[in-house]
């Protein structure tokens, strides 16, 4: 008969295995980035300011624990989450560490803080103003990452690019940005640089995968 110490002795060990995974701010970030889509370490290392070594050093914990997965790509490395399910843990994460710790309340309010000034619309005024055709919706994440997944109706338009892109805008809509999520500031740069042009902006806080998960409860 097989003793069940040892079966929940094995199983938490197992647990214990993406506790580890998650037990790093840096890796824990390489996730929430890899939860944009894939990416190579070069790009992970840009967008993380670590270096290649340290980046490598973390995705290979990450992929000892199931949590990622790679494929070679020409002369790249390509890194991208192990499961869809992990996003939306990470999210979980997000949230519960929101609600539970007064610290990510303060960084949180510190960041609503610093951008008082700017116009946000919800989900549910985007919906239905899009489907009236009245906004311009602009994705300003990297590109790749509008190519793996965005909300329907969007415009690719990178925020290092925007100043080039903006006097081939049209005119006559209202502009609506979004980026990775409330803890992004790619939005809020774009609509600081729009308003700056003149035109009427407003930040979307939440992701793709909010947009998606709306959706399903919409439908």
């Amino acid at each position: 008969m097989v003793n069940e110490r040892d079966l929940k002795d094995s199983l938490y060990q197992e647990f214990a295995k993406i506790g580890k995974c998650l037990s790093s701010p840096k890796r824990l970030e390489l996730l929430d980035l890899l939860a944009q889509g894939p990416k190579s370490v070069e790009e992970l290392a840009n967008e993380t300011t670590m270096s290649v070594a340290n980046v490598s050093q973390h995705l290979r914990t990450l992929y000892n624990g199931r949590m990622v997965t790679s494929h070679k790509d020409k002369n790249y490395v390509i890194y991208e989450l192990k499961d869809e399910e992990i996003a939306s843990f990470l999210e979980t994460l997000h949230a519960l560490s929101e609600k539970q710790s007064m610290e990510v309340q303060q960084i949180k309010q510190e960041f609503l803080s610093s951008n008082l000034g700017l116009e946000e619309i919800s989900l549910e005024e985007l919906n239905e103003r899009m489907e009236k055709g009245e906004i311009l919706l602009l994705d300003v994440r990297p590109e790749a990452e509008y190519e793996t997944s965005h909300i329907p109706g969007a415009v690719s338009a990178p925020v290092e690019t925007l100043d080039e892109k903006i006097t081939s805008l049209p005119t006559n809509k209202e502009v609506v940005v979004y980026c990775r999520g409330s803890y992004c500031l790619m939005s809020a740069e774009a609509v600081d640089l729009l308003e700056e042009q003149g035109i009427e902006a407003y930040r979307l806080q939440e992701s793709v995968q909010d947009w998606q998960a709306f959706q399903e409860q919409m439908s």
